[in-house]
């Protein structure tokens, strides 16, 4: 069986407040990853249709740093899936609530495993294969550095 790529699209926002902040009032580094992390799981658990857990984050690079008071919008899917493996892009843009101008702020591959529920079983768990299906499907697996 074969999905497509834009069956595990997800977004999130969130607007970046004083908690998640450092002393130069822009998000944590952890944070980002913690809210990426978070949005990764949601993404392949959608294909996956199981728990899914972290176990490798590529190259994350921060380009440009998010201010309290800014809008972070994050962004995964499923690129491919695996045995039990699935990769997952994840991007983040960074705005002002006022303004509609994004910018790039950190991205990054995740490797998600799908967990067999039944903790006996250490067997496989079927995963379907990604396939794009459509011009924006094919664009983001093509564009997927990883």
């Amino acid at each position: 069986m074969a999905v497509s790529v834009l069956d595990s699209y997800v977004e999130s926002t969130e607007r970046i407040q004083p908690d998640q902040a450092n002393n130069d009032g822009n998000i944590h580094g952890g944070e980002t990853v913690r809210l990426m992390d978070e949005l990764a799981a949601i993404a392949a658990m959608t294909i996956a249709g199981t728990t899914c857990v972290t176990a490798h984050i590529g190259s994350v690079d921060f380009q440009h740093p998010i201010p309290v008071g800014d809008v972070a919008k994050l962004s995964a899917y499923v690129y491919e899936t695996g045995n039990r493996s699935l990769g997952v892009r994840v991007t983040v843009e960074s705005r002002n609530p006022r303004d509609t101008e994004a910018m790039p702020a950190t991205s990054a591959c995740f490797t998600m495993v799908a967990v067999n529920e039944n903790e006996d079983d250490n067997d496989s768990v079927a995963l379907p294969s990604i396939v794009p299906q459509t011009d924006r499907g094919e664009h983001l697996v093509e564009t997927v550095p990883c």
